[in-house]
């Protein structure tokens, strides 16, 4: 009986000890699995912070593409005010009539001056309105006259015309003011 008591106690701690080694057999292929997926996370990470980089970068470049080239359209658009006025310089050099010659020179920088004010309007580039009222933000007021026509603060004249870039004000346009 003693044998037998004995071959229980042992099994019974092969038992125990099998159990422990697949206890630790199991904690191994779990902290491999674990680690195996610690690593695919940094990876993950790794290339997704590249990427963000990479972008952060590409943006950068872009950015400072668009501000180099900004004025890009606005200068193809003065192309044709450029051949229109050297045009006017070669009929000045045509023989006629002097008459003929300034009557068309006049008419050829009408056309341009009208062409240059249609290039700016169309890139927000606007002549501030003669017939506003007097505003300190959009006029300098560098004289005062009295007139009967117009009542006090009212704008009489103006000396230079003054330009808006779509709501800032480029150039105050100077005018004369009533008394």
């Amino acid at each position: 009986m003693s044998t037998e008591v004995n071959e229980e106690v042992i099994s019974e701690e092969q038992l125990t000890q099998n159990e422990g080694e697949e206890a630790v057999a199991e904690s191994l292929n779990e902290l491999e699995t674990i680690q195996a997926e610690l690593a695919s996370f940094k990876d993950k990470y790794a290339r997704v912070h590249a990427d963000f980089d990479n972008i952060k970068k590409r943006l950068e470049r872009e950015k400072y593409q668009a501000l180099e080239y900004a004025n890009e359209k606005f200068a193809k658009d003065l192309i044709p005010v450029v051949d229109s006025l050297g045009m006017a310089i070669g009929a000045a050099e045509i023989d006629a009539e002097p008459s003929v010659l300034l009557e068309k020179l006049k008419e050829g920088v009408e056309l341009t001056m009208k062409q240059l004010l249609g290039v700016l309007e169309k890139h927000g580039v606007t002549a501030v309105d003669e017939t506003e009222a007097f505003d300190p933000n959009i006029h300098n007021a560098v004289q005062r006259v009295d007139s009967p026509d117009h009542e006090s603060g009212a704008i009489v004249n103006t000396f230079q015309k003054g330009y808006r870039y779509k709501e800032r004000t480029l150039r105050d346009a100077m005018v004369v003011i009533a008394n």
